[in-house]
């Protein structure tokens, strides 16, 4: 009989309904109600009210009138089923305190989410150690806040638009818009062209993704390759007479370590960086610096503008997003982690593998154990000079590289591309700025940007254009890098 008893005691738990527990049912509770049971949620509500209880039962609800302070409601609820959360919504606070009590010594394991009345009143919730909070009129004004910062981005996402659908028809019929993006392209570069091409192509505008230099990261090239982005690569100006219309794309200043003229007319900016110096003029322009990629920034626009992205777009911005952010180590905000979690969704995993895991070529080796071997170091400093490479990506991946050794917080690498200095730069010191420290540097000299942790300056030979022998070139040219920047950093730390 007891081994009966116990099993059919245990097989009566495994079978509970597990319910979702509404104690006073105003308007808040009336709304979260509907919230529950159109996730397909059982739920049990008690009100005072006997008539609105009444109302809620010819409405298919299961309801009780009763005093949430009357500890003998809890039994009553639980003929109903296993309560999981408790939500006390009553806008009478000594009553949602004493139904806390009452609920915490019945169901210890239930979670508690309960409505505040005032400042004092949320203080006083606290001493009790409920689960969730519910200060109503705080919770409006951050609904408010977002649904504004919602609208701002769809108006902003309406004028890029109307500025595609403005382009020009040509002689043949079709306009179209140029998309530039810097040399040398990194993920978030490609990704954000390839999301603005998406939405100019849906609006009926023909768009190209234009660089210039190479792809030359391994990664890089991977993620073009498997993802099968089209792009452009041109050399001189007169490519861009091809387009009725300009757009940068992670980048704003026309000519700054991108194939645009200098003071060029550019109809479209989008970009998450700061910026440093120069003057930033466009018809549409859109820089928002609380967002760690300008895949982030795109996201959004396909998101309010209805487009939804496709399996090969959403991989291509998420792994923007991941590499932007050093895989959301650096300089992320919440909008990169919502963005990323939307485009997880649909983005390929199997793709994503293919494209973080490729094997590292033998030149990409050798400039890493070249940065190694002529690495100098000063305090938590390390300038080192990589020679001539023929594949520019190879310098900024020395410097992530080297910024991995132990007691080193700053990194500088130069190497000789063709007829530039190349340099880049890397930091984990809180205390550092190194993309205004590269902008103060070598801005004056060339072009120089980047984070508060990454930074890339390239500086033309100028004096030096005439030596042949090119490690007494880079000789040269680390002795007055690392003399400029070593400057910077030190005026820095008198300041």
């Amino acid at each position: 009989m007891g081994q009966e008893g116990t099993g059919s005691g245990t097989e009566h738990k495994s079978k509970e309904k597990v319910i979702q527990v509404i104690f006073g049912c105003g308007s808040i509770g009336s709304a979260i109600a509907k919230e529950l049971e159109g996730r397909g949620l059982d739920i049990v509500i008690v009100d005072s009210d006997e008539k609105k209880v009444e109302l809620l039962k010819e409405e298919d609800l299961i309801a009780f009138a009763g005093d949430i302070r009357n500890p003998d409601v809890i039994d009553v609820v639980k003929t109903e089923g296993n309560p999981e959360v408790v939500f006390i919504l009553s806008s009478d606070g000594k009553a949602n305190r004493k139904a806390v009590t009452n609920i915490k010594e019945v169901l210890p394991e239930a979670q508690l989410a309960v409505r505040a009345i005032g400042p004092v009143d949320k203080e006083a919730l606290k001493e009790l150690d409920v689960d969730v909070i519910l200060a109503i009129p705080d919770i409006t004004a951050r609904a408010a806040m977002d649904y504004l910062e919602r609208m701002k981005f769809r108006r902003k996402a309406k004028g890029l638009t109307s500025m595609l659908e403005a382009i020009k028809v040509r002689g043949d019929g079709k306009g179209k818009l140029g998309i530039v993006i810097h040399d040398s392209p990194d993920p978030d570069a490609i990704a954000s062209a390839l999301a603005l091409q998406h939405i100019a192509r849906t609006v009926g505008v023909s768009a190209d993704i234009l660089y210039r230099g190479e792809i030359g990261h391994h990664e890089n090239r991977a993620f073009v390759n498997i993802l099968g982005i089209e792009m452009r690569r041109i050399e001189g100006e007169d490519a861009f007479k091809d387009y009725d219309k300009l757009a940068l794309v992670d980048a704003a200043i026309p000519g700054a370590n991108n194939p645009l003229p200098p003071g060029s007319k550019v109809n479209i900016i989008i970009d998450h960086h700061a910026v440093n110096n120069g003057k930033v003029d466009a018809d549409f322009m859109d820089i928002r610096t609380d967002n760690g990629a300008t895949s982030t920034i795109m996201m959004r626009y396909l998101q309010e503008l209805d487009m939804p992205a496709d399996k090969v777009l959403a991989t291509a911005l998420l792994h923007g997003i991941r590499t932007d952010t050093a895989g959301f180590r650096r300089e992320t905000h919440t909008s990169d982690f919502s963005a990323a979690a939307f485009l997880h969704v649909t983005a390929s995993k199997d793709l994503l593998d293919q494209i973080e895991t490729p094997p590292m070529s033998t030149e990409m080796l050798n400039v890493i154990g070249g940065a190694i071997q002529h690495k100098k170091i000063k305090g938590s400093y390390l300038i080192t000079n990589v020679g001539n490479v023929a594949n520019r990506d190879a310098i900024p991946m020395a410097a992530d590289y080297l910024l991995r050794l132990e007691g080193i917080t700053t990194v500088v690498v130069i190497g000789l591309c063709e007829d530039k200095i190349c340099v880049s730069g890397r930091s984990k010191d809180i205390r550092v700025n190194i993309g205004d420290a590269f902008v103060h540097a070598f801005g004056s000299t060339g072009s120089a940007g980047g984070h508060a942790t990454m930074a890339a300056a390239q500086l033309p030979l100028g004096v030096f254009s005439g030596v042949k022998d090119k490690d007494t070139v880079m000789q040269l040219a680390e002795d007055a890098v690392s003399r400029r920047f070593l400057s910077v950093m030190k005026e820095g730390e008198s300041d």
